[in-house]
């Protein structure tokens, strides 16, 4: 009997990596990659600052729930979050139950040079980037630390590193 296929789970700030990095994961095992915040922004037909701007952050936040939902469910995925992903308790316990959650931890210096200024990113609008990104890292790094199976350092790596990285920590606990 096969066994099944196990989610890998990217959680972590904007500017972590978890779409570059999960898009190369999922190739290298032969898994689907879902980026949480294409997936609402694809059912949605708006981008997500237009549902901030629409709905607000809970409303976004309601989709988001109902996304990870959705794609967790599924078996032999990638999963890129969105940041603040982890902020819902559900969200949380869904996460945790279904695949190994990987932190793709990031330092402040390395989340400026790759969040750029902001565009796209609704919780950098009109904002000091690097206050915001501070103060988000404050209040969510230990929800990804506590939720996470492991913990990858992202700075000064490639994407292919930290891959290789992940596969590395995974490879035990997934079965072709």
């Amino acid at each position: 009997m096969a066994m099944m296929k196990t989610n890998i789970l990217l959680i972590g700030p904007m500017g972590a990596g978890k779409s570059t990095v999960g898009t190369l994961l999922a190739q290298s095992l032969n898994y689907q990659f879902y980026d949480v915040d294409k997936k609402i922004e694809e059912r949605a037909g708006v981008d997500i600052p237009q549902i901030f701007a629409t709905e607000g952050e809970s409303g976004f936040r309601k989709r988001e729930a109902e996304m990870l939902a959705e794609l967790t469910a599924l078996t032999g995925v990638v999963l890129a979050t969105g940041g603040g992903a982890i902020l819902a308790v559900n969200n949380r316990k869904l996460l945790a139950s279904r695949g190994i959650v990987i932190y793709l931890q990031v330092s402040l210096e390395q989340q400026l040079v790759r969040v750029d200024n902001g565009q796209g990113r609704p919780l950098l609008n009109n904002t000091n980037i690097a206050e915001r990104l501070q103060k988000l890292q404050i209040e969510r790094g230990p929800l990804y630390l506590a939720l996470a199976n492991h913990v990858v350092n992202t700075d000064n790596l490639s994407p292919n590193d930290i891959v290789n990285s992940i596969l590395n920590i995974t490879r035990t606990k997934i079965t072709e």
